[in-house]
């Protein structure tokens, strides 16, 4: 979270950031998109520096870098294949996002909702004993700007995205902050299919459910903490199940500390 640049679509950073991420990112995208199939052979370096116009030095980076994440694996005299999805890493703030730029469909939205009850309601308990009073103000500002009249989706996804992202970093534990990318990349996905704003009466309860968060972490609460997060994280899986979405990029609170890699 701290000062690291975000990857197209949920981390918007600078085009082409260098040669090597570009074939990172053309690789990445192909492989989790299915355009490259699991089990298949990458095309031959000759090939690759053609298609990309790199040096070799560059090509042979950038696929050191994907199978870091898990995605290929090179063997002498047979060249580099795509691994099976179960070895991909999923916790990798450019994982997450090419699947985001791909699309999801239910399954996956679903396993995301499962890590979400698993981690935020946790984060909110923590957030209520250690939050400072800087942190405090960044959450009621957001949950203030959740029941803004007339509030526009955009607005609204941003608002929530900025509310939870500044309770994992309340949370002062370094774990909540390296997978804040899952909570970034889960929050949006579920927002783009299952935002309150056109449902008057359901806008409501949501923004009174996230104040509740809020005041009970200003409270000291833990335990009333960890409630209501859970209901609000359950109200956004029942939202969006059944959907299949390709997430946009909502345009983040600079005032937040943001997720993802450099």
């Amino acid at each position: 979270m701290s000062g690291r640049q975000h990857p197209h679509n949920y981390r918007a950073s600078a085009p082409a950031r260098s040669q090597t991420a570009r074939v990172v990112e053309d690789l990445g995208l192909s492989i989790v998109s299915g355009k490259q199939a699991q089990g298949s052979l990458l095309p031959g370096d000759s090939e690759l520096l053609k298609r990309y116009g790199v040096s070799r030095t560059v090509l042979r980076e950038a696929l050191k870098m994907l199978a870091g994440k898990g995605l290929v694996q090179a063997k002498a005299r047979i060249g580099t294949r795509v691994r099976n999805r179960d070895t991909w890493n999923l916790f990798d703030p450019d994982v997450l996002v090419w699947h985001a730029r791909t699309g999801f469909g239910p399954e996956f939205l679903a396993h995301l909702g499962e890590m979400r009850l698993a981690l935020e309601p946790d984060a909110a308990a923590l957030a209520a004993t250690r939050r400072t009073d800087e942190q405090l103000e960044l959450m009621q500002e957001a949950a203030a700007r959740l029941g803004k009249a007339d509030i526009s989706h955009q607005e609204f996804v941003n608002a929530d995205l900025a509310l939870h992202l500044t309770i994992a970093a309340a949370a002062h534990n370094p774990f909540f902050l390296s997978i804040s990318t899952l909570i970034e990349v889960a929050l949006v996905a579920m927002m783009s299919i299952a935002s309150p704003v056109s449902d008057p009466p359901r806008l409501r309860r949501s923004v009174a459910d996230h104040k509740a968060i809020v005041n009970a972490i200003a409270a000291g609460n833990a335990e009333r903490a960890r409630r209501a997060m859970l209901v609000v994280v359950q109200e956004g899986i029942d939202g969006a199940r059944g959907g299949s979405i390709r997430a946009p990029a909502p345009a983040l609170d600079p005032a937040v500390p943001q997720s993802g890699l450099a």
